[in-house]
């Protein structure tokens, strides 16, 4: 089972979160590229630590929307953002290639991430970005547009599943702001070891639903991220689950 934080998300003087700590503990790392958060600095020394440490780059890809840090729905004009995809992935291809790695696969970022998912026109935007920037790789939930998108134009998906984000009965995570929609630590570990070992989560609701995923995603923005994700793959080595790279 593969590990997967988002990094890179400070900009300037400005640090989110401790870039090189979680970069010991996860196996893929989704970098943001300077449209939510990012600046080149940040970029190059996230991507120079992710290569020395063997941790594959992902693209994390998101709306023009700092202000907001891409966590606001925006309706952008399918080419123009099929265009914002491939820009963003470039810029973080720049550094990882000067590490002497590549940009691996694409993740979106928070508002896209969900739009996409339910959205064919969004979806296929961010497919064709990821298409002219040459990734054909894709993170996200099955059975969702994204996923059909990228199937659709022979992209490989890798499932995710998140271990710190509660679930509804529908699959899809329940909204930020929403009652319980944010897992404490131990919450979160034992919904990790949940997906991991029975590929099954149990909803706000009660139910227990199906999960298939390759990736489980610790947010790398909350106070507690790195002790978090320390934990989590604590507990899958106890469990004699191998956590490596989906790459």
């Amino acid at each position: 089972m593969d590990l997967n934080a988002d990094l890179g998300e400070g900009f300037g003087r400005w640090e989110l979160t401790d870039d090189v700590a979680l970069l010991r503990v996860v196996t893929s790392a989704n970098v943001a590229c300077g449209f939510h958060a990012g600046d080149p600095l940040t970029l190059q020394r996230v991507c120079t630590a992710a290569a020395a440490g063997g941790v594959r780059i992902g693209a994390q890809v998101s709306y023009r929307d700092l202000a907001g840090f891409g966590r606001r729905e925006m309706d952008v004009p399918p080419v123009e953002l099929a265009a914002e995809i491939a820009y963003q992935i470039g810029a973080l291809q720049v550094f990882a290639r000067a590490a002497g790695t590549e940009v691996r696969y694409v993740k979106p970022h928070g508002a896209l991430y969900h739009r996409a998912g339910r959205d064919a026109a969004q979806a296929s935007a961010v497919i064709e970005g990821a298409r002219i920037a040459g990734v054909d790789v894709l993170l996200c939930q099955l059975e969702s547009e994204l996923d059909r998108a990228a199937k659709t134009a022979g992209l490989r998906v890798v499932g995710e599943c998140f271990a710190d984000r509660a679930y509804q009965s529908d699959g899809r995570l329940v909204p930020r702001g929403g009652p319980g929609a944010l897992l404490d630590r131990a919450a979160a570990v034992a919904q990790a070891v949940d997906l991991a070992a029975h590929g099954e989560v149990a909803t706000v609701d009660g139910a227990r639903i199906r999960v298939e995923a390759a990736s489980i995603c610790v947010h790398g923005d909350g106070p507690d991220s790195v002790a978090t994700s320390e934990a989590i793959r604590s507990a899958l080595d106890t469990k004699g689950i191998k956590v490596e790279a989906f790459l």
